[in-house]
């Protein structure tokens, strides 16, 4: 197979006309089917057409441009929503190094039947429901969960944005796994382990498993200037102690790269004369080991039936999301090796990744592997998000010979 070249000046210019969808300072403010987010994917279908792939919408959001030529064939991608006035690459770059690559493989003239599809998920940052997009693709997302599911910060029916969008009456793809030797993606690293060791790509081996939770305490409502602190029910006071006794005993039990985040608060009624009746929290724990998020899960269970003993804010518990850890495939881990070793030999690693990806919804139904690049000063999820345009340009070109090398050695579709 002849070597599959990408154009660097193309890669980025779409990268940065893509940044113009919903710009919002130095980052994007694109959530999930909001007008800018639409804007984009309609944007990214004649992007792929013009490239010579046949790209559609479907009825989710997801966007797949296939190479109808090809025999052979990897799908690679990410997701073009971003989190609220947030970071302009994280999602976007591991779109348009699909779109780029997909593109590079039809101008090469799809060698020996082997051709990439580029591939735009929605919603993978959870505006309306975790992975909402790549769980739809691989057929994971029932009707009953879209008739349910809500915006999170708005409260808009998915049902009503879908049709705002509209999206409400177009089919929903579902993948066939056997299409696809696997899937790969790219993406910032989203911390500093690699600008700290002076890296310029990682390998990733793992993509961590996530957990959350809602716990809800119980109190009695009454006035605050006249019940006494002895017999009070104060919900918002046991979900102080809750949260400070919880970070102890996880202390005791965590491994090396274990975090969790209590990422919201609410007490009701929320007035400072009125003492709460209702707290609730929500905490998320996230380790590459299946067996720490399942003591940790332990630790929680414990502590919520404890106080549910000893009173006087009986809690309980809610586990409303929850995705396993997932290795990525060997023979994908292999090949980014390789190409990374030959490109930028001594400037790579291998590393598990800490955030969440589309890639490990996809590594339910086919081999999957990611690819990272440096996040400068680590900062994602931010308007000061960026990484250097050589090591964009770097990290699409080692994915690029690792897609040629995977679809030279195998990968027939069935």
């Amino acid at each position: 197979m002849p070597a599959i070249t990408i154009r660097p000046e193309r890669l980025l210019a779409d990268l940065h006309r893509l940044r113009a969808f919903g710009a919002y300072r130095t980052g994007v403010h694109r959530p999930t089917y909001a007008p800018d987010d639409m804007a984009a994917r309609r944007w990214l279908v004649t992007r792929m057409q013009e490239a010579g792939l046949c790209a559609r919408m479907d009825g989710i959001g997801n966007i797949i441009g296939e190479n109808a030529a090809a025999r052979r064939r990897l799908l690679v991608g990410s997701h073009s929503d971003t989190q609220n006035y947030a970071g302009w690459l994280d999602g976007a770059m591991g779109v348009i190094y699909g779109l780029e690559i997909a593109r590079a493989f039809v101008e090469a003239g799809t060698p020996g039947g082997a051709g990439v599809d580029a591939a735009v998920f929605a919603d993978e940052e959870a505006h309306f429901a975790s992975f909402l997009g790549s769980r739809s693709a691989i057929g994971m997302l029932g009707e009953d969960e879209i008739d349910h599911a809500r915006n999170m910060t708005t409260g808009q029916p998915l049902r009503d944005a879908l049709d705002a969008a509209g999206l409400a009456y177009a089919a929903r793809t579902i993948l066939d796994p056997t299409r696809y030797a696997g899937y790969l993606e790219a993406h910032i690293e989203q911390g500093g382990d690699l600008e700290a060791r002076g890296l310029r790509l990682g390998v990733v081996t793992s993509i961590v498993g996530i957990d959350q939770y809602r716990i809800t305490f119980t109190g009695s409502r009454n006035h605050a200037g006249t019940t006494p602190m002895a017999i009070r029910r104060d919900a918002g006071a046991a979900l102080v102690r809750f949260a400070h006794e919880i970070d102890e005993r996880f202390r005791r039990c965590a491994a090396e790269r274990t975090v969790w985040t209590i990422g919201d608060i609410k007490v009701f009624p929320g007035q400072v004369s009125i003492i709460p009746d209702k707290a609730e929290m929500l905490l998320q724990v996230r380790d590459a080991d299946a067996g720490v998020l399942r003591t940790f899960r332990a630790q929680i269970e414990a502590l919520v039936g404890e106080m549910a003993a000893s009173g006087p804010c009986p809690a309980s518990l809610e586990v409303i999301a929850e995705s396993p850890p997932h290795l990525m495939a060997d023979s994908l881990q292999a090949a980014l090796r390789e190409a990374a070793a030959r490109i930028a030999p001594g400037a790579w690693q291998d590393m598990p990744s800490g955030a969440g990806h589309d890639a490990q919804i996809l590594a339910r139904v086919m081999p999957a592997g990611m690819l990272f690049v440096p996040s400068i000063g680590g900062v994602s999820h931010h308007v000061d998000e960026d990484t250097a345009e050589e090591d964009i340009v770097l990290g699409c070109e080692v994915l690029a010979a690792a897609c040629g090398h995977i679809l030279e050695t195998g990968g027939e579709a069935a």
